[in-house]
């Protein structure tokens, strides 16, 4: 069967090869930080609600390694309870646009002409629409800004790019003769989809899901920049970003700096993570 016959020129191509190419350092440091958020109850040394009226906007050093907000709060602690946050809505968000693309493309690569163009047209319209739109109206249809809601919203509109793949990878192989032996057979749509359809283009579209991570995150920060994310009682790396209007006016640049520098080093990790991984499949189709 054909996937098999990929699956065993892919380890044969990919196993030797481009190693020293692979980003080990983003992968540690990603693993590191993602660590540190899990463990944000072992390794914090505050609660994330804890105010000090002592401590407002007290510098780095002393007994807050990292320094306190402009309501005292310990910003190593918001750092690491922010990041469950934040590291959440990438991946809900991330995993929830896959699953919708590769069913919507799926379909579509299976359909008729008629109705794959009439799909694809539906796919570009969305598109076409600024995607910052598309999520302020839909959280706004949602109501109360919740990570889970944030990340349902952010998927749903960030569909479109992985489901185009999928399409054009299906529409390639919907003719070999093992799949025309499965619909003959009647073989269900899941069934086809994970057993037949899925290991010939989940190469092919995976460093396009860890971008996707990526890139929720950032919509999630620029939402809280604008005011318009998570309320002030959910802590993330996107609402410690939006106490910028404040640091401007106090002088605090530790409340900014810092925050942006841990979100900036993550998105840097997905996103070379995201371009090894397209640059292995490159590899690898080459060859085929």
């Amino acid at each position: 069967m054909m996937p098999t016959i990929i699956r065993n020129k892919i380890r044969r191509h990919g196993v030797s090869g481009g190693t020293r190419r692979r980003p080990w350092g983003s992968l540690v440091l990603l693993g590191l930080i993602t660590a540190a958020c899990l463990l944000a109850g072992l390794l914090a040394p505050y609660p994330s609600d804890l105010m000090d009226s002592t401590a407002i906007s007290q510098p780095p050093g002393g007994s807050h390694l990292l320094g306190t907000d402009h309501m005292g709060r310990d910003l190593f602690s918001l750092l690491l309870y922010g990041g469950r946050a934040s590291l959440y809505i990438g991946l809900l968000s991330g995993s929830l646009s896959t699953v919708i693309a590769v069913v919507y493309g799926t379909i579509s690569g299976l359909a008729g002409e008629r109705v794959s163009d009439l799909m694809m047209r539906f796919a570009e319209m969305i598109m076409s629409v600024p995607s910052i739109l598309l999520v302020l109206f839909l959280q706004a249809i949602w109501g109360t800004a919740t990570p889970t809601s944030i990340a349902v919203v952010i998927a749903v509109t960030s569909w479109m790019n992985i489901s185009k793949v999928v399409r054009s990878e299906v529409r390639q192989i919907r003719n070999s003769d093992y799949i025309l032996a499965a619909r003959t057979m009647e073989a269900p749509f899941w069934y086809l989809l994970l057993r037949h359809l899925v290991p010939n283009f989940i190469s092919s579209i995976m460093f396009m899901v860890v971008t996707n991570i990526g890139q929720a995150m950032l919509t999630e920060s620029t939402l809280s920049f604008l005011g318009l994310g998570l309320p002030l009682t959910t802590v993330s790396w996107g609402s410690l970003m939006s106490l910028s209007q404040n640091v401007l006016l106090s002088g605090c640049w530790w409340m900014i700096l810092i925050p942006g520098l841990v979100l900036v080093t993550t998105l840097v990790c997905i996103t070379n993570l995201g371009e090894c991984i397209r640059r292995e499949n490159n590899r690898i189709y080459s060859n085929l």
